[in-house]
């Protein structure tokens, strides 16, 4: 019998409570100041140096809650794989793995808009996560782009 168990990362944003599959978390770390990456798309807060390299910071905030804000220092950085590229989270706070069964999870409803980059619905003790697909949450256009912006970067600081 295979072991079908999913851990998931349960991290909060504002009010939503959101997983990713751990599989793809690298590591947590405290929030450091963002800086702006010209030429990136609208949905990339900027980039920050993590370990000499100079990873994007995807603004959840702003796709999911339909609003930004300025990172504070009690904020979190999820630092996590997206097709293939390292990239980072800001959050509020991380709450913990969990582990379920694969097919212990919801689908998302067809009539529920919006939510393309999602894999799914986990019940938790005191309410529900929605499982978030990090490599829906770009678009081919904006993929684009955010590459010919990091490329730049990587020029002008001549790595």
């Amino acid at each position: 019998m295979a072991d079908d168990s999913l851990p998931l990362v349960i991290f909060r944003l504002e009010e939503l409570r959101l997983a990713l599959p751990m599989a793809v978390v690298e590591r947590v770390v405290r929030a450091v100041k963002i800086t702006p990456l010209p030429g990136a798309p609208w949905i990339v807060s900027g980039a920050v140096d993590v370990g000499g390299s100079v990873l994007p910071v995807f603004n959840l905030r702003q796709r999911l809650c339909g609003r930004s804000r300025d990172t504070l220092l009690s904020d979190q950085f999820i630092i996590a794989e997206a097709n293939g590229r390292r990239v980072v989270l800001a959050v509020d706070e991380t709450v913990g793995v969990v582990n379920r069964r694969a097919g212990d999870l919801s689908e998302v409803p067809e009539m529920a808009g919006g939510l393309e980059s999602t894999r799914g619905v986990v019940r938790l003790e005191d309410g529900l996560a929605v499982i978030h697909d990090l490599d829906a949450f770009l678009s081919a256009d904006e993929a684009e782009i955010l590459q010919q912006a990091l490329s730049a970067e990587e020029v002008r600081h001549g790595a």
